[in-house]
């Protein structure tokens, strides 16, 4: 198995330092806080007046961000986002909080599409230094991508998700701009690149009107003059260097690869440690305009150990030092409702690691919590033990453990990419047959628990700020005693299945119509809820010919991915 390498970045806690920058522009017309008003005033801003872009000869496209942000006055925009199934549109809620006062009314029927935000929010135009027009395109906006506080007596920290999820599964989610916060307009996670060459340009960036009309938001367009740099790619440098000199040798191969820029670090488009969990990771943050102009280094915002995006701590969830003494009990609190997602990202799998001769499916699997209980399954082993014991706990309505029960076991997984502790029964994966029975089944059967994917933030107890959403602080260390995992209330994990010994091997499958079960808790060791929505089917048809086979996914109802 091996793990995607799109990054799951948590939301950077860096509001002092995006509020350096973003305060001076705004803090002179923010309204009294005393005063609150029925209804967020809403405002777009230009952090600076001009930005600079770098870019390298080749590069495929600019990261557009050009310092806008949407700013929340007197009470915070919030909205809830959610589908009641597959089979309905999703809806959306703007909920208006004024002091103790709580009201909620319904946006137009279809303003959104997915759960990714807010579709074409912002107009932008730019043109080059003799008045042509170069770019007049629309942006999507995730109301989640907090950069910063915009006056000193905000919140601390802004109570809304870290992101917008991109799971196309997703049941669920929450949108906000805390009040007294900025939210960064662009996100290059949902933005396809400008090609650009160097020079010197003018951005008029504007909210689209039915959303000016929607939010009271002014009509207010924003200028940014934008200078766009362009330099000799790196790899070809390192290219005439090693070919130059017999004594570039190793050197010349690490020179190769162009250094990571900070935006790159944030966009999830470079290292990470998330090897093989979903392809469809929330969305990054956009970096904080004071962060853009710092002289930071990559390395200040890559993870470490106890980190989820270099920048914040991980919460201190950690295993109990011991095992569990005296009798095991199931107590009547609540528990997890463990939840699988129809499979997604369906394709015949090309990876190297094939064997000749044969054909693969490969797929990607998402297990969630629907709650109202956090999931938490802590390990232990006795020196010497290759294996861990794993233990199930459980919690009161105030957070006290109240019981335990054993639950099978942890194993070391010493595979490049992953170098974690693997809980044994928390999913497993088969191909059915038209008819239901079974004809292939995954290999894939350890799992370590992270809160990769928002699925549902609207459900009871759901935590808009999951513990462990990166494998650098999930899943332990091969010393370790002792190890927990959690699955929070409204997360899910998702697994890309695309190794020959955990795709499915349909080398000898006939062509036809077939079904990928995901199923949860298989062999109901955990305690749930219920366990009576732990499969989920979704139908795929098999065709073509040996080593050219191809697979056709058709809609799952109204979710037309593959």
């Amino acid at each position: 198995m091996t793990r995607s390498s799109r990054a799951r970045f948590a939301r950077p806690a860096l509001a002092a330092a995006a509020a350096l920058t973003v305060t001076a522009g705004v803090v002179a017309a923010a309204p009294d806080a005393k005063k609150a008003e029925s209804a967020p005033k809403l405002t777009l801003i230009a952090a600076s007046k001009s930005v600079n872009i770098h870019s390298y000869e080749g590069a495929t496209g600019l990261d557009l961000n050009l310092g806008t942000y949407l700013t929340a006055e007197g009470s915070p925009l919030e909205l809830t986002a959610k589908r009641k199934s597959y089979k309905d549109p999703i809806t959306v809620q703007q909920t208006i909080r004024q002091g103790k006062k709580v009201t909620t009314k319904n946006l137009p029927a279809g303003l959104v599409k997915d759960f990714q935000g807010l579709p074409d929010f912002t107009h932008i135009t730019m043109t080059d230094a003799s008045g042509k027009k170069v770019l007049d395109a629309k942006e999507n906006f995730c109301p989640n991508n907090a950069s910063g506080r915009v006056r000193p007596d905000a919140a601390a920290t802004s109570r809304y998700p870290e992101s917008c999820p991109r799971n196309p599964f997703t049941r669920g989610s929450v949108w906000g701009v805390e009040n007294g916060w900025a939210s960064n307009t662009y996100n290059s996670w949902y933005t396809e690149g400008v090609t650009l060459p160097a020079g010197t340009y003018t951005a008029k960036i504007n909210v689209a009107k039915k959303y000016r009309d929607l939010f009271g938001i002014a009509n207010k367009p924003q200028t940014v003059k934008v200078n766009v740099t362009v330099e000799p790619s790196p790899v070809g440098r390192a290219a005439a260097k090693k070919h130059g000199s017999h004594g570039a040798g190793h050197a010349g191969h690490h020179d190769s690869a162009p250094k990571m820029t900070l935006q790159e670090a944030t966009s999830g488009n470079g290292p990470t440690y998330n090897v093989g969990h979903a392809p469809y990771p929330p969305a990054p943050p956009a970096l904080p305009w004071a962060l853009q102009k710092s002289a930071r280094t990559v390395a200040n915002v890559g993870d470490r150990p106890g980190q989820t995006d270099g920048s914040r701590l991980a919460p201190g969830l950690k295993a109990n030092a011991k095992r569990p003494t005296g009798k095991a009990v199931v107590p009547d609190v609540p528990k997890p409702d463990l939840r699988s997602l129809p499979a997604f990202d369906v394709q015949i799998s090309t990876a190297p690691e094939n064997p000749a001769g044969k054909d693969f499916m490969s797929f990607s699997a998402n297990v969630w919590n629907a709650g109202p209980a956090q999931l938490v399954v802590d390990g232990f082993r006795a020196p010497g033990d290759e294996l861990m014991d794993a233990y199930q706990y459980f919690y009161d309505a105030k957070g006290k453990q109240v019981g335990y029960t054993p639950t099978g076991t942890m194993e070391w997984d010493p595979r490049p990419g992953h170098n974690h502790w693997h809980f044994t029964d928390f999913a497993s994966y088969r191909l059915l047959k038209a008819d239901k029975k079974e004809a292939v089944r995954s290999g894939k059967e350890a799992f370590c628990l992270v809160n990769t994917d928002a699925v549902d933030y609207t459900v009871k107890n759901a935590n808009w700020h999951p513990f462990s959403t990166d494998l650098s602080s999930a899943c332990g260390e091969e010393k370790a005693i002792s190890v927990r995992e959690v699955l929070d209330v409204g997360s899910g994990d998702t697994y890309t299945q695309d190794l020959p010994d955990q795709s499915f091997d349909i080398t000898d499958l006939p062509n036809g119509t077939y079904y990928i079960e995901v199923l949860a808790n298989p062999e109901k060791r955990l305690k749930e809820t219920t366990t009576a929505n732990n499969s989920a089917l979704r139908q795929v048809v098999l065709g073509g010919t040996p080593g050219a086979r191809t697979v056709t996914v058709p809609p799952h109802d109204l979710i037309n991915a593959n």
